[in-house]
């Protein structure tokens, strides 16, 4: 009984022995998804390059915590959560370029992260090359150094979602449920809609399907996020409807209006498509976005006969409700507003397209494969070539910017200043002056307070040449910065 005794103890461990290795598996399973994430970093800061300035939007949640350069306006629709991001540097720091280096290491820690979110339900290559394709849009790369809220919105979605379907088969994981409440808040606290939109198909399922602790998460991270943007809303707008409205109306009216033509012009590396108009660009560069829709049903299709219908039915669902209002309910484009719903495209996809150049016994296809990594190979080229041209026409106009800048001290206006007139929102922010509007989007100040500054400070109009000043300007000196009229307030 001894040795029957010591045979099973002997054979224990050995059991014990073989499994340990298995217990290092998933953190090597995890190496490539961070050779993603690093790859994704390096090529921001090769590509997009930290000498880029700050664009418009950028200077208003840039301006909110920095102490060198007055705030800008800060209307209806936009949430403090990329300030808040943008702070531990920014806040000390009059810095660009290490702005620019802390949110590509940000944005690459975040990026795998996010594919984590997703182990188990999907095998490493897919993540890997889900990843891939999202992280190699022309928008991720040249947005994932920026301090704008989209990317960080389709983190959040790709955290909350991968973490609920996780919750669903892992009930008894807490970590899980604190991913699903995280995601949720972090998309909340960046865009609070946007974070509706995505997180509809979520809520429905969890009621449908009674998973109430997993509805009471998710509900309480998209309510902790949104909390600042619904205090606000009470505080400086009159309410959350008010403050609704009110967003709506600077977006030129929510309701039925068909941007998809809008979405297609944008994709030549347009920034902002308002109003939208010239030419398509090349299929070379559009062909993706029509295969996106039928890669995603073909990895539908692949996860039916997996027997893994939810994991991919779910991420579709997600993406669909997240693109909706930026395809049929606003009559402008970004490409930026659908990186969303392409980050939860890209592992229904990827699946796809394994699905494509692999065949049932694991050999790879020999005619498909080679057609299915030329063309992605061409994708790439594409984006990469949109890239370049995007960056380089923000670079030279972010400089125009420093230029104008320039000549303004020189004229004396120098801070504290305050501009008006045409972009005086960033010219402001390079001048160092405040910048104000009497009517508008980002109307902040009246005619009358201009005159009173005007009086103590330097005050300058800026209009486009030949254009019409307002009435208050009309008779101040006016001098011409490249393609500017500048009128300089009388004393300043």
């Amino acid at each position: 009984m001894a040795d029957g005794a010591n045979a099973i103890l002997v054979r224990r461990r050995r059991r014990a022995r073989t499994a340990g290795p298995r217990t290092i598996r998933r953190p090597r399973g995890n190496l490539p998804l961070a050779a993603v994430a690093a790859v994704f970093t390096v090529a921001q800061l090769a590509l997009v390059r930290p000498v880029l300035g700050l664009g418009w939007d950028e200077i208003v949640y840039v301006s909110q915590v920095t102490s060198h350069h007055p705030a800008a306006f800060f209307s209806a629709p936009r949430s403090r959560g990329v300030s808040l991001l943008v702070a531990p540097v920014a806040s000390w720091s009059s810095s660009v370029p290490l702005l620019r280096v802390y949110l590509a290491l940000l944005s690459g820690l975040a990026l795998y992260l996010a594919l984590r979110a997703w182990r188990g339900l999907f095998p490493t290559r897919v993540l890997v090359v889900g990843g891939a394709l999202f992280a190699s849009l022309w928008m991720t790369l040249f947005y994932g150094p920026q301090a704008m809220p989209n990317y960080w919105v389709a983190i959040g979605a790709l955290i909350s979602v991968g973490c609920f379907l996780r919750a669903r088969a892992e009930r008894s994981a807490s970590v899980v449920l604190w991913g699903v409440a995280a995601g949720a808040a972090l998309m909340a606290w960046m865009r609070p809609t946007d974070a509706v939109y995505v997180a509809v198909p979520l809520l429905v399922l969890a009621l449908v399907r009674r998973h109430w602790r997993l509805l009471l998460v998710l509900a309480a991270g998209l309510a902790a996020g949104a909390v600042p943007w619904v205090i606000e809303a009470y505080a400086g707008h009159g309410g959350l409807g008010a403050r609704l409205a009110e967003a709506s109306r600077i977006q030129g009216g929510l309701g039925w209006q068909i941007a998809v033509d809008d979405q297609l012009r944008s994709l030549g590396g347009r920034a902002l498509c308002r109003p939208c108009t010239g030419p398509m660009p090349t299929p070379l560069v559009t062909l993706w976005w029509f295969a996106l829709p039928v890669l995603a049903g073909l990895g539908l299709v692949v996860a039916g006969r997996a027997r893994r219908l939810g994991r991919t039915l779910v991420p579709l669902a997600c993406a669909t409700t997240a693109a909706l209002p930026y395809l049929f309910m606003i009559g402008y484009a970004a490409p930026r507003f659908l990186q969303p719903a392409y980050a939860l495209l890209a592992l229904p996809v990827a699946d796809a397209l394994w699905y494509l150049v692999k065949g049932p016994g694991g050999t790879w296809r020999p005619v498909v494969a080679p057609l299915v990594a030329l063309a992605l190979a061409g994708h790439l080229a594409a984006q990469l070539a949109v890239l370049d041209g995007a960056v380089s026409r923000n670079i030279e106009s972010r400089r125009d910017w420093g230029r104008t800048a320039d000549a303004l001290h020189r004229l004396g206006v120098r801070p504290p200043c305050l501009l008006t007139g045409h972009e005086a929102i960033p010219i402001g922010y390079y001048t160092g002056c405040s910048s104000g509007a009497t009517s508008g989007n980002n109307e902040n100040i009246t005619v009358a307070g201009i005159l009173r500054t005007a009086d103590r400070l330097p005050v300058a109009h800026l209009a486009p040449a030949g254009g019409t000043p307002p009435r208050y300007a009309r008779s101040w000196p006016v001098h011409r910065i490249s393609d500017l009229d500048v009128r300089v307030a009388p004393g300043s």
